[in-house]
């Protein structure tokens, strides 16, 4: 499989694949196609649809497939931003936020990753459950703003702001920790908890996460 990154802040990926080679991507990605991708919809499993269901994502994955010769089909993330192109191996294993997946191959295998404390889904600001990307292959995902890579060396800790975290290596742990000061909390914008990581590892931090770019969005739109 090859591919192709184009545009910023609105890009697309083009990838190319041989007879029979597949991709799975999220609900309405695709873009553009050579007429002999074809495409079917698939649940995966009832474990991997109940997963889909709690986290608030749609039960159903989209493939396609390159039929009768190589194809070619062009996937545009749902928000301006960046695509993150990753290799997804057992000694790379990624979580990432619900809402950065855009493609990955069928070799890649897409699972549920609960958070290991309840508080830090809770409080966490992008709910109790992530999802973890396993298997041989490349994964593609999608960041709000800009993409800014970070490698934690071994007991290194990275306050995020909530929704900022796009994606991070498996070995990094996610925890929360309260805002010093009451006034902080009520009157600094920045609400009650940031997310804690610690690493060994590498995350990928967006600057305009979705939930940001909405709430931006909201203040111009005329209440009724």
């Amino acid at each position: 499989m090859k591919y192709e990154i184009k545009g910023h802040p609105f890009p697309i990926v083009t990838v190319d694949l041989e007879t029979d080679e597949a991709v799975r991507c999220q609900n309405g990605a695709m873009a553009w196609m050579t007429p002999n991708m074809e495409m079917s919809t698939t649940v995966g499993g009832a474990k991997k649809a109940l997963g889909k269901m709690l986290s608030g994502e749609n039960i159903f994955e989209n493939v396609y497939a390159a039929r009768g010769g190589a194809g070619s089909i062009t996937f545009a993330p749902d928000v301006p931003g960046e695509i993150l192109v990753m290799e997804v191996s057992p000694e790379n294993v990624i979580i990432a936020q619900k809402s950065s997946f855009l493609v990955r191959q069928e070799s890649v295998d897409m699972e549920i990753a609960f958070q290991r404390k309840l508080g830090t889904g809770v409080f966490g600001g992008e709910g109790f459950i992530m999802q973890k990307f396993v298997g041989n292959g490349l994964l593609f995902l999608q960041g709000g703003g800009t993409l800014i890579n970070k490698n934690l060396a071994a007991g290194e800790v990275l306050l995020v702001q909530t929704g900022n975290l796009c994606a991070m290596e498996s070995t990094v742990t996610m925890d929360i920790e309260t805002v010093k000061g009451l006034g902080n909390m009520l009157v600094g914008g920045e609400g009650f908890f940031n997310t804690k990581l610690t690493g060994p590892g590498q995350v990928w931090i967006q600057t305009m996460p979705t939930s940001g770019l909405a709430s931006v969005i909201k203040r111009y739109i005329p209440s009724r």
